[in-house]
């Protein structure tokens, strides 16, 4: 079976990605090991940043109404970011299980053509200077020009291509528990670290809710037996009650690792969310990054496959994310060891300082821009403009949001009067300064759109 692009694991990041090539008339096959989607949910919260890319796939409205919006996010104790102040037209965290999120993109995807091959274990890849070859664990094999390895932490994607994985465990058995509440919480999203361990509470939005535990006195493999009980325990110390848990459907232990491949890209074969980067749970940033991953590289493989920029655009993929991916490892990780600081002097000085410094509005909307997404940007190449890579916010143009009008991986430029020359692919909307739009909704080039198309 040939294709366009392979893509290789059919969660969220491979969902959106399938997706937007599909739309772009690309032949998209995604391979999944699974024989049907996933019910395992880890990721609760949708960010801004991540809200706006599906805006510009005109799906947000459709996955906002499966979740409530958090607009103030509590990293511990009374320490909170207000993200109701994000210049975003999101101003907050939704809350809604990423099989919400899974279910909007495999529709999306599916609507637009993108063909599905359900149980196909991917084992072994091959390349060569015109395509990829992937073998799956029946004998069967599939061609594609470029290959997307969106297969996971245990990426064999990565595997195959001989790439380490370097980092390590940061969180060990952490408790996962799905349970119903006699006494559910006020707030939407609860959580809180006492030094000891800390427990996290997310609403599902059918009558569960999932727990997140951790027991810094009980650090056990991750197949080791685990009763509600034990997650009670942990919970009562770190909320002050356990909130009535009963009929647990669901309970396992996992660890959270910090981990980040040094390539995003050999030769046709790229790696996107966990099979490129994983994270501690903390900010909730891990399937966000993850999603961002895909909006970025899906229009400039659409562009190479349709022969409209050269193939060395493929190769900015890895450069503009592998720093964010870096700069999300370190940030999460920084929110995670100060949750895990022990001693009561010490988690109640972090509590002082870190309150004093987030109610300052400069330094408080910088967090919030980074944990968000809506404060991060791609560097600009050598000798231009400083605003290219800058995310382009959205605003209302002449025929629509500038959001609207992206639309379809379209390119937007927005200028005093239309240029002589403009792609079939590039709206024009008339508007001051000469600054054209990427797909991805982040600025491509400040002048003359003929120079960026060449």
């Amino acid at each position: 079976m040939e294709s366009d692009v392979l893509v290789v694991g059919a969660g969220p990041v491979g969902l959106l990605l399938a997706g937007d090539l599909a739309e772009a008339g690309v032949a998209v096959t995604v391979l999944e090991r699974r024989t049907t989607g996933s019910n395992l949910t880890r990721a609760f919260g949708v960010h801004a940043r991540t809200l706006e890319h599906l805006d510009v796939r005109g799906v947000a409205d459709e996955l906002i109404a499966t979740g409530k919006p958090l607009r103030e996010l509590r990293l511990f104790d009374r320490v909170a970011l207000d993200l109701a102040n994000l210049p975003s037209r999101y101003g907050y965290l939704l809350i809604t299980p990423q099989t919400h999120t899974e279910d909007v993109l495999r529709a999306r995807a599916e609507r637009l053509g993108a063909k599905f091959v359900w149980g196909a274990e991917v084992r072994t890849l091959t390349q060569d200077d015109r395509g990829v070859d992937a073998t799956t664990a029946d004998g069967q094999r599939y061609r594609s020009r470029y290959l997307v390895g969106a297969d996971g932490l245990r990426s064999v994607v990565r595997d195959q291509l001989g790439l380490p994985f370097p980092g390590r465990s940061v969180l060990k058995s952490i408790m996962l528990a799905d349970v119903r509440l006699a006494e559910p919480p006020e707030d939407l999203l609860v959580v809180n670290g006492v030094g000891d361990g800390f427990a996290f509470v997310a609403p599902f939005g059918d009558g569960f809710y999932r727990v997140f535990a951790w027991d810094r006195r009980r650090q056990v493999p991750d197949d080791a037996p685990l009763d509600l009980d034990e997650v009670r325990d942990i919970t009562r110390r770190s909320l002050g009650t356990d909130l009535g848990m009963r009929d647990s459907r669901w309970l396992s232990r996992f660890h959270s690792d910090e981990r980040q491949a040094p390539h995003y890209r050999v030769g046709r074969v790229f790696l996107a969310g966990d099979a490129a980067h994983v994270h501690s749970p903390a900010g909730g940033q891990g399937m966000n990054t993850g999603l961002q991953d895909a909006a970025n590289l899906s229009w400039k493989l659409a562009e190479v496959l349709a022969g409209r920029m050269p193939e060395s655009l493929l190769d900015t993929y890895e450069s503009e994310r592998h720093p964010i991916g870096r700069l999300v490892l370190r940030s999460s990780g920084a929110i995670i060891r100060l949750a895990m600081v022990k001693p009561v002097l010490l988690r109640e000085a972090r509590n002082r300082v870190l309150g004093a410094a987030l109610s300052l509005p400069a330094l408080g909307r910088r967090a919030a821009g980074m944990i968000s997404g809506v404060g991060l940007r791609y560097a600009p190449p050598a000798g231009a403009d400083r605003l290219v890579g800058a995310r382009a916010a959205d605003r209302p143009l002449p025929g629509g949001r500038l959001h609207e009008l992206l639309r379809g991986g379209r390119f937007v430029y927005i200028g005093p009067r239309r240029p002589a020359t403009l792609p079939d692919h590039v709206v024009f909307a008339r508007g001051s300064g000469e600054v054209l739009v990427r797909p991805d909704a982040h600025v491509g080039w400040v002048g003359d759109p003929a120079a960026y198309f060449g």
